[in-house]
């Protein structure tokens, strides 16, 4: 069980934010961990100056973000951070913004060309094996939007997976629900055209190729490859979108 003394709770903004800068620089210092024990109820409160009620609705908080799991008559423990739930919370802090969907898919592109850098070092056989199937499961369901986009979603999770990072796929798992929805969306503007899905299948074999030979030029050439012509699909669809609006009368 941590210890904590009174210079923790000097010149704080108010008493819920207190608790959350306990717990956020606890975490990052090492002193809390996954599985570890908080200090009880009143000797929290006293500890950090804040009311009981205070400290209950922030722990309250922590515990709906996936931080904290809340055990009653045997305290608050802490949980490895669930991305699920941080990605509904990044999901809904994001949705306001406009032309989020470009925004989140250019956060995406910047994190998984690092990760398949990292992963020409350090995926393991079995990593390769996953991206492999995701691969087989991504052609034979070109005839499936839903499914189809699911397996290239998969796809490219497997490959950050692979990169051994956990702070990249902390992230990436956390704006899952946008990008899902990016693929799946593609599919359905695309999936009865041959041309297109058949250039789609042999962009990811060269990406999957590339980072087979773990060479991470090679590697990030193919992925960013592969993003242009997303992005590339995104325009034309955008265009023909509002040429469509345009001759509505």
């Amino acid at each position: 069980m941590l210890a904590i003394t009174r210079q923790d709770n000097e010149e704080t903004p108010s008493g819920a934010e207190r608790v959350l800068t306990f717990f956020r620089d606890r975490l990052l210092s090492g002193e809390l961990k996954a599985g570890d024990r908080l200090l009880g109820e009143r000797e929290l409160s006293l500890a950090l100056g804040v009311s009981r009620p205070v400290l209950r609705e922030a722990l309250r908080s922590l515990a709906m973000l996936g931080l904290l799991d809340i055990r009653h008559g045997r305290g608050a423990y802490v949980r490895s951070a669930d991305a699920s739930v941080l990605g509904q919370a990044l999901t809904l802090c994001l949705a306001p913004e406009p032309n989020i969907l470009d925004d989140v898919l250019q956060a995406r592109i910047a994190i998984e060309c690092q990760a398949i850098r990292l992963a020409c070092a350090r995926a393991s056989e079995r990593d390769l094996q996953a991206i492999a199937a995701t691969l087989d499961t991504l052609v034979d369901s070109l005839d499936d939007p839903e499914r189809g986009g699911g397996a290239d979603y998969a796809f490219h999770l497997a490959i950050v997976r692979a990169s051994d990072s956990a702070a990249l796929m902390k992230i990436y798992e956390a704006i899952s629900p946008l990008l899902m929805r990016s693929h799946v969306e593609r599919r359905r503007d695309t999936f009865r055209e041959p041309a297109i899905t058949s250039g789609l299948v042999e962009a990811h074999r060269q990406v999957f190729l590339a980072l087979a030979r773990r060479d991470p030029d090679e590697a990030e050439r193919a992925l960013r490859g592969h993003f242009r012509i997303g992005d590339e699909l995104r325009r034309n669809n955008l265009i023909s979108t509002w040429q469509e609006r345009g001759s509505t009368p």
